[in-house]
């Protein structure tokens, strides 16, 4: 399976499982058991081109895979020809705040924001200028000029003019701002200003925290802030769409940090910003735009923390009655992630031995049979049925190997042996406690 790993996907791939997080790139390689997952996505995505949106919500035990699941349909919406942005929630960045957690939020979004040729983030200037280019493309073209002279001084106000109404046509709430910050980032590509085109780029991504400061780097009045942050999103998903791509993909992990709020009214908050992307999306009030959540069982229905305490979410995520292991609605807006069966960690555990070999250039002499001790030693220990995650799995398996590599005379059966579980999962009832205080 190593002869279409590439050196920088298998270093990825393993220094990433090893520290506990998703890699980045080389998913594909490792890609074992979420076959009917993708394949569900699959026909959502070409929704989402024809213009519907959508909402997900992928829920699972802390390790189960929920990370993995959101970078795999990355993978998969950048070959689609989507925008994607990944983040996390964190104590610092959520749905909504009256205290800049909320642009927080945003300025990642943006920040984060990756296509097919750059999947590693940081692609809003990239996407800028591509923009920036079929407009003037378009508008000397229009005017029966060639690509150089559409360029010169005194076709400024034609390209302005062009861009203004480009964007008139796609944005509604803060379009005027939106357009006028685009003209300046136009000046600054045009004229070779990279102070204007930072200042720019600084606006659009959310970074400004006072309007004074706006006013005097841009001459605009106005900044991006909590209040306004998501129309933000659907202007730039709709200028997305009119650059050729298929639509703007969020993927929001970590929901465990909005289960966290201390305070239920905040925590209401974020779970009303909730509802209203999802009824935006589920009513057709916005278009092209794909959402996807991901958290950890408690976070969907805690009674008293999570978003079934909000009852207009819990009257729209209910799960289908008739759904259970064997029968499975990938339709429905939650989708909870199913535990990797032995079968597949088996082969997941294969996969990784050989990307480790290859990435380090060694062969350790791990076989099927030491691979099948390794999980009778696991899956045996107290607490492995309750508390044992394919995370946890993965880095014993990987840190084994490690140790493998750099004492070669070490026992294998005895590492095995040493191996033990701990309960990854947070307190509920220390969260509960802190909120009655």
């Amino acid at each position: 399976m190593t002869e279409n790993i590439k050196p920088k996907e298998a270093a990825s791939i393993i220094n990433s499982l090893v520290g506990g997080v998703v890699p980045h790139i080389g998913l594909q390689h490792i890609a074992v058991g979420r076959t009917e997952e993708i394949n569900a996505v699959l026909p959502a995505l070409n929704d989402v081109k024809s213009g519907l949106s959508m909402v997900k919500f992928w829920i699972g035990d802390f390790g189960s895979g929920k990370s993995f699941m959101l970078h795999l349909i990355t993978a998969v919406a950048l070959k689609q020809k989507f925008v994607v942005s990944n983040v996390d929630f964190t104590p610092t960045n959520r749905l909504y705040s009256n205290d800049g957690k909320a642009v927080a939020l945003y300025a990642s979004i943006m920040d984060n924001l990756s296509i097919q040729t750059r999947p590693e983030g940081n692609a809003l200037p990239v996407l800028l200028e591509k923009w920036i280019e079929q407009v003037i493309a378009k508008t000397a073209e229009e005017n029966r000029l060639s690509l150089t002279e559409i360029r010169s001084e005194q076709y400024t106000d034609l390209i302005r003019d062009s861009i203004t109404k480009s964007i008139s046509t796609i944005t509604e709430v803060g379009g005027f701002d939106f357009s006028e910050v685009i003209i300046k980032y136009y000046k600054g590509y045009i004229d070779g200003n990279d102070q204007l085109r930072r200042n720019a780029l600084k606006w659009l991504k959310g970074e400004y925290h006072s309007k004074l400061e706006a006013r005097q780097d841009l001459g605009i009045r106005e900044i991006i802030s909590d209040l306004n942050y998501y129309d933000m999103l659907k202007n730039f998903c709709k200028l997305f769409v009119s650059m050729g791509y298929s639509g703007f993909m969020i993927n929001l992990d970590e929901m465990i940090n909005l289960y966290k709020i201390s305070t239920s009214v905040m925590r209401e908050k974020n779970y009303e910003k909730i509802l209203t992307i999802y009824n935006d999306c589920l009513q057709g009030k916005t278009s092209n735009m794909y959402f996807n959540f991901a958290g950890t069982k408690d976070v969907l229905d805690n009674p008293r923390r999570g978003m079934f305490a909000y009852e207009a979410l819990k009257t729209r995520l209910e799960l289908n009655k008739f759904e259970n292991a064997k029968r499975r609605d990938f339709t429905q807006p939650v989708i909870r992630l199913m535990p990797l069966n032995h079968n597949e960690i088996f082969v997941l555990l294969q996969k990784l031995s050989e990307i480790f070999n290859y990435n380090y250039g060694v062969n350790i002499g791990i076989t099927a049979d030491d691979i099948l001790r390794f999980m009778e030693e696991m899956f045996n220990k107290p607490g492995a049925s309750e508390f044992l995650t394919p995370r946890e799995v993965i880095r014993d398996f990987l840190n084994i190997l490690n140790i493998i590599r750099q004492n070669p005379s070490v026992d294998k059966d005895r590492l095995f042996k040493e191996l033990k579980i701990s309960d990854e999962r947070p307190d509920r009832n220390l969260f509960d406690s802190i909120e009655e205080l």
